[in-house]
């Protein structure tokens, strides 16, 4: 047999494909650490030898002869000629010297000591005789020392590099040294210019100006050609950190603007997804490679470009200064504004990119924030965000984040934080309003109908027509209008479950008017097995009286929108809640509570319009004779929003007319205090109101007015016009409101023709006034002077 050899067998291509990569990691590993191992175990025997051949020099002994002896008969005897003769030496001498030429080591003995020859030396041993007992030796040139470079590979092994270290003159370097010191004391010496608040002002406005002209240059380079520029990205990020005080502040804010636009106009219309190992590993074209490192660069850079936002506004929150202190702490404020800005102008524009979700975890808590001016960006931020997003993908995330951020805080947070659900595009969607905006789904042919209406050539064609279909579609990435409600119904079960649990835990939470107007608008949507629960706890909230009047009118609203969508198929008479309204009516007035009247428009539409089938007459004509008694106390405004709802009253239920008639008359008398419209006997009155109406200074009042007394017609002289017909009564509310304390319509203005008629007849009673006035003086002095005459002849006969 032959011998087994140990050679180590290269091992083949296709091997090294199936190895793992952590395998050849762990290899590549192995092999830097054998070779770094080898090159620290040289560099040790390198720094030994010098240690040895320093020492050597510094220990370097005399040359010694070695003796040749010769013993003969016991005795020795030197070879040299000039030898001393052994009969001119004592005896003693003679055995001394025998002895001592058996050590070679006397001659460089200390003979003074009287310690034995090998002795071990002693610890105790000074250092100073030490020192003086190594020889001195001359001054001889500066040893070269040594400076290792990295090793080569070669073939047969690994070489080690290294250089000589120049030494540098000792003299001349202290020379120098003195030198730079003198020049030191002179500097120190010279007293620093003094610059006047002009100088200032104008040194600060250079550098800024040099700043902001290093930005525009970088960032319109990095628009120019963002692929091959992409690392200018990092120099323009690193200018957040600035570090001169004068120019910090508004240099960090230029920077963050500008950044915040360079990645909302190069950030592609896709997510950038991190590359596998294995498409690292795959060689791939010089474009796509550049491509791949591009996607890389930018996605890094906005990370951190983010983190460093992120970072600014922690900062502010809690009151840290940086080491530097080159940013006061009031600075701090309005760059975290700025950061806010960024942030939510990031969370609209780009909802589609990375780290959007990240974004809205920081928003999202800062709508809760003490600060008025953030707290409302990030509000109108998310609110712009409900209203473009037409799939759902980005609401449904803020949505989780909000419910979250409630239970959290234990309900504690702003109402404004639940009143951006009503924003939600939910209910558009299922009113079909983004129906053309969905790609109708398309179907192919199935293989049984290609066989039979289709020939081979035909089923061909139609085989390679459908894959390109599919293909356009999935680069279209069209969502179905399926995907798009499946969100919708997740985002709306998260929506729901926050304002149970806090009809559930917090009823008496300020967070329970936006609950109830939220409730109002998504009721319909609630499934049917709520229904009755949600009555029953909407019920028990207006009977305990902790509510005010808005938010009873919310519950009562939120009832009717159950009971007019999915819940028309239940048998339930919510007159409770008609009760309640008839009641509360007159609660209503031209001051604070004006505002309420445009819910209370929106629930006469949702208990009348849509609900007319269930209505009674006796119930109509109650609230017809309440609302234009209503009429009478309200703002304009509101009074043309109360008598468009008796114009639809008048429309849609019949004989309501009797109440235009004077002369009818019925069973009963009216009794206009009683709070049941059902036994109220509203039959026996007449709308005098109307007549009242008729006189208002507001013109829009007067016409429709007019318009209620000839009976509500829909043609004739009596009509309206299709200004005022086609619009609902919450339109009209909001049309012509009065929040700025002017007159909606505006008055129109007098003529100068009538100002000069004016003008002219004050000028005229003017003049006649100084007339009148003048001859009531004369006469006044006139029968003055006769009295003051008469009295004097008395007293002259006297």
């Amino acid at each position: 047999m032959k011998p087994r050899r140990n050679k180590k067998r290269v091992p083949s291509f296709r091997k090294l494909l199936r190895t793992s990569q952590i395998k050849l990691d762990n290899k590549l590993k192995n092999k830097q650490y054998k070779q770094k191992s080898a090159a620290k175990k040289y560099r040790k025997e390198q720094k030994k030898l010098r240690e040895a051949v320093r020492d050597a020099i510094s220990r370097k002994p005399f040359p010694l002869e070695e003796c040749k002896k010769k013993q003969v008969a016991g005795k020795y005897k030197e070879e040299e000629e000039d030898a001393l003769p052994l009969d001119m030496m004592d005896e003693d001498d003679l055995k001394l010297m025998e002895d001592l030429a058996q050590k070679a080591s006397f001659l460089t003995r200390d003979l003074s000591s009287n310690e034995p020859v090998h002795v071990k030396k002693r610890k105790h041993e000074s250092v100073i005789e030490k020192y003086e007992k190594v020889p001195r030796r001359m001054q001889t040139e500066p040893e070269k020392e040594l400076i290792h470079l990295l090793p080569i590979k070669d073939k047969s092994g690994i070489i080690p590099q290294a250089v000589e270290k120049p030494v540098l003159n000792v003299a001349h370097d202290e020379e120098e040294g003195t030198e730079e010191m003198e020049e030191g004391e002179d500097f120190v010496e010279e007293p620093l210019p003094v610059l006047t608040p002009e100088e200032m002002a104008a040194q600060r406005r250079q550098k800024l100006q040099e700043r902001k002209m290093h930005i525009a240059a970088l960032a319109s380079a990095i628009l120019s050609e963002p692929d091959n520029n992409i690392k200018k990205l990092k120099e323009l990020r690193a200018m957040l950190m600035e570090q001169d005080p004068n120019v910090a502040v508004i240099v960090r804010k230029l920077v963050m603007v500008s950044l915040m636009e360079i990645f909302k106009d190069i950030v592609p219309s896709y997510k950038i997804r991190p590359l596998t190992e294995a498409e690292k590993a795959t060689k791939v074209k010089k474009e796509t490679q550049k491509l791949r490192e591009f996607e890389e660069g930018l996605v890094s850079q906005y990370k951190f470009y983010l983190e460093n936002l992120e970072q600014t506004i922690k900062d502010w929150k809690q009151r840290k200064l940086k080491k530097s202190n080159v940013i006061s702490l009031k600075a701090y404020k309005g760059l975290a504004e700025v950061a806010v800005k960024c942030l939510c102008e990031l969370l609209v524009a780009l909802p589609h990119f990375n780290f959007h979700n990240n974004i809205i975890v920081l928003i999202v808590p800062l709508m809760n924030d003490p600060s008025k001016m953030i707290s409302e960006l990030c509000f109108e931020a998310v609110k712009k965000l409900f209203k473009q997003d037409k799939l759902g993908y980005a609401s449904l995330g803020v949505v989780k984040v909000i419910s979250g951020l409630v239970r959290g805080r234990n309900y504690d947070v702003r109402p404004e934080v639940l009143k951006v659900f009503l924003h939600l595009r939910i209910k558009e969607v299922e009113l079909q309003k983004d129906s053309e905006d969905i790609a109708p789904k398309k179907k192919f042919m199935t293989y049984k109908e290609k066989r039979k209406n289709l020939s081979r050539m035909q089923r061909k064609w139609k085989k390679a027509e459908e894959k390109l279909e599919r293909e356009l579609l999935e680069a279209e990435a069209s969502e179905s209008k399926e995907k798009k409600l499946k969100l919708h119904t997740e985002t709306l079960n998260i929506v729901f479950v926050t304002y149970f649990r806090i009809l559930k835990k917090a009823q008496k939470s300020p967070l329970l008017p936006a609950v109830l107007e939220g409730l109002a608008k998504f009721a319909h949507l609630i499934n049917v097995e709520f229904f009755d629960d949600l009555l029953i706890v909407l019920h028990s909230l207006i009977a305990s009286g902790d509510l005010s009047y808005r938010e009873s009118l919310h519950c009562i609203l939120s009832a009717f929108h159950i009971l007019s969508g999915q819940g028309d198929v239940l048998n339930i008479d919510p007159m409770k809640f008609y009760t309640h309204l008839y009641k509360t009516l007159f609660s209503l007035h031209a001051g604070g509570t004006n505002e309420d009247i445009g819910i209370v428009l929106q629930c006469l539409d949702v208990m009348f319009a849509k609900r007319r089938k269930q209505v009674s007459q006796q119930r109509a004509l109650a609230f017809l004779k309440r609302l234009s008694t209503l009429a009478l106390h309200v703002l304009p405004n509101s009074s043309v929003g109360i008598l468009a709802t008796n114009r639809i009253f008048m429309q849609m239920f019949p004989k309501m007319d009797l109440l235009l008639d004077n002369e009818s008359q019925g069973s009963g008398v009216y009794l206009p205090e009683l709070d049941e419209p059902e036994h109220c006997n509203a039959q026996n009155t007449a709308l005098w109101e109307l007549h009242l109406l008729q006189r208002h200074y507001h013109p829009t009042v007067q016409k429709f007015a007019a318009h209620l007394i000839a009976g509500a017609p829909t043609e004739g002289s009596g009509a309206l016009s299709l200004d005022f017909s086609q619009r609902s009564a919450t339109e009209l509310f909001e049309a012509y409101c009065m929040k700025g304390m002017t007159f909606n319509p505006p008055v129109a203005s007098v003529t100068p023709r009538r100002k000069d008629t004016f003008s002219q007849m004050d000028s005229f009673l003017d003049e006649e006034l100084n007339k009148q006035l003048q001859q009531h003086i004369s006469e006044t002095v006139v029968h003055k002077s006769l009295d003051f005459a008469k009295h004097l002849k008395e007293t002259s006969l006297s």
